[in-house]
């Protein structure tokens, strides 16, 4: 699976439901034309880190499980 770029900068954006409107937390998300997720720090905008499907949905239960 590769993730370019392109498809990084060019993304719909959202921040998460847990951010809060005051420069705390501030996760963001996006969802890729290829299936994959990419996460990002909303105060860096420089990197981010892509999942597949399949992990993001696996990641989230595991939050919800309390596994973390």
């Amino acid at each position: 699976m590769t993730t370019t770029a392109d498809a990084l900068t060019n993304a719909d954006w959202f921040k998460s439901s847990y951010s809060d409107g005051h420069g705390g937390n501030c996760v963001e998300g996006a969802h890729l034309p290829n299936g994959t997720m990419a996460v990002r720090d909303s105060k860096n905008l420089g990197p981010a880190f892509t999942l597949t499907g399949n992990a993001w949905t696996a990641f989230v239960q595991a939050l919800a499980d309390g596994e973390f």
